[in-house]
Order: structure tokens, then sequence, then C-alpha cells
């Protein structure tokens, strides 16, 4: 078994991490722009304004990643992808989980609720946790590594 000193480390990584996680939110973003009307569609007719919301979350997402890829403030960042992930997450997603006319919708809304809320923790250990490289375990040296 592996003791966590034993368990690779490197920046490149971390980038990669920031990289992976964050790409959904930029292709979300930019579609927020280029396609409104599906958007506009997926908002429940109760939620008034819909152009708004769509709009204003489309920054929110570009905003919150490009901070969590550049490293920059990637905690605050991470806030505003939560901010952004919850109600969409609940008024979205789950509204149609619920109350979509087709099974396969409603299978297909469930799948996108889950990830919603696996994407809020992923968010909630960024604000916790940052983005940074850890540093080497103490019993290490840099240029000594096993």
């Amino acid at each position: 078994m592996l003791r966590e000193d034993q368990l690779p480390t490197h920046s490149r990584l971390a980038f990669a991490g920031r990289l992976l996680f964050t790409s959904l939110f930029f292709l979300s973003g930019v579609t927020h722009f280029t396609n409104i009307p599906y958007y506009v569609e997926l908002t429940p007719e109760v939620v008034p304004f819909p152009v708004f919301w769509t709009l204003l979350s489309g920054v929110v997402e570009l905003a919150g990643a490009a901070m969590i890829l550049a490293n920059w403030r990637p905690r605050l960042g991470a806030w505003l992808l939560i901010l952004f992930l919850i109600p969409v997450t609940i008024v979205v997603h789950g509204y149609e989980m619920i109350y979509a006319a087709e099974a396969a919708e409603r299978l297909n809304q469930q799948a996108h609720f889950l990830k919603g809320w696996a994407l809020v923790g992923a968010a909630l250990l960024v604000t916790q946790l940052g983005v940074t490289r850890p540093s080497p375990p103490p019993n290490l040296e840099p240029n000594h590594l096993p």
C-alpha cells in the first residue's frame, strides 16, 4: 500500500486538474451567449427574466472558471461556480428530473442533477484547499524523490 508521501504531486498535474475541472464551465459559459434560446427553453416558466439569468449565469461560469484555471483567487472562483451550480441544479435539472414528459428525459436530467451536486462538492474542495501545488513532504528533499 502506498503512503501519502509516495503519491505523485507535480505542478503539471495541478494544472491538468484545473483544466479538466474548468473545461465544462468554459464550454457551458460560452454557449450561454451563443445559444441563448436553448438555455431560455431549459428555464422553468416560473422563473422571470430567463434571458437575463442565462446571460448572468454565463458570465459567472466564465469568471469562476477563469479564476480557477489561472490560479488567481481560485477560492473566490470556486464560490462563483457554487453560486451558479446550486440554483441551476435545483431549479433546472431538479425540476425537469421530476416534471419532464418523457421517461428518458427524466433520467437524463437525473444524471445532470447528480453531476451538478458532484461539481458542487469539487468546487467546495477548491474553496477550502485552493489549487496550488502542495509542498513536498517534510521527509523528502526536492532533489531526492523516490
